[in-house]
Parts: C-alpha cells; structure tokens; sequence
C-alpha cells in the first residue's frame, strides 16, 4: 500500500481545521450566542463576541481590509512552502495549520463581516479554534524554517 504524498496529508491537514473550526463556531452561535457567557471554571469562559478587527481589537471595523491582508499573507505562505523540502514536517505541517485556520477566520469575514470567537481565559482576547491553529501553526513553521537554516549553515 502506498503512503499518502506530503501534500495529501497537508491538505488533510487543512481540511480538518477548516472543518472543525466551523463545526465550533456553528456551536457557538447556536448555543452559546443566546447565552452570552457560560463560566466552566475560574479561570475559563466560554463568552461568544463577534470580532470585526484582529487580535485586541486591533483594526476594529476593518473587516475588508483583514480579507485581503489574509488573502495576500494566505498566497505568500502558499508560495514559499514550494521550496521547503518535503521532509521538514515541522515547516510543512505547521504552514498546513495556518493555512487551515486563516481559511476559517476568512470564512467567518467573508459570510458574516465578522470571525466568530468564544474561548475566554480572561487575561487573554477571547479567541476560537482556527486562532490556536494560526498560533500553533506559526510557531511549528518558524521552529521548522530554523532547523532548515541551521541545515544550511553546517558545514558539510
């Protein structure tokens, strides 16, 4: 049985952050909108706000102009990824959750003017799941561009 390619496994990758992200905002918004807030412990809420800016409220209202700075950054991560080796998991995977949870938030913006966020720790924005995949996601693919360039300082 062959293996799946790189690209397969990334694009799954993908697809299961979009998917689950939306499948937690769809919640959200059925349930936990009428509610407003659900406290689960002292340090933890659950608090549905809908977010026209970027993280602290920066840019609030800009909501257009947060699409095409996602759709410049989306095409740009895409590009580069082209030249990173098809071993360094640690780049192309994290790239795979960016990628995944940039499409969720720009789902969000595109069909409500607003990402949808709910996940409260209180001493940090109220965030949701394609922000930790974005987060997540960011510190691999930094992790993985180091390790490549250690490779090619090196000495052979």
């Amino acid at each position: 049985m062959r293996r799946p390619t790189g690209s397969l496994a990334e694009g799954g990758l993908v697809a299961a952050a979009v998917v689950l992200d939306r499948l937690t905002k769809l919640w959200a918004q059925h349930w936990l909108e009428p509610r407003g807030e659900v406290r689960l412990l002292p340090f933890f809420h659950l608090t549905y706000v809908e977010n026209s800016g970027a993280a602290w409220g920066m840019l609030s209202g800009r909501n257009s102009l947060l699409v095409v700075v996602a759709l410049v950054l989306l095409g740009g991560l895409l590009w580069a990824r082209r030249s990173w080796p098809e071993d360094n998991l640690w780049a192309r995977w994290g790239a795979a959750l960016v990628v995944g949870g940039a499409l969720g938030n720009l789902y969000d913006r595109l069909a409500f003017g607003a990402v949808v966020d709910f996940l409260d720790f209180r001493v940090w924005p109220i965030f949701n799941l394609a922000d930790s995949c974005i987060s997540v996601g960011a510190c691999a693919l930094a992790w993985g561009l180091h390790l490549e360039d250690r490779k090619e300082k090196t000495p052979a």
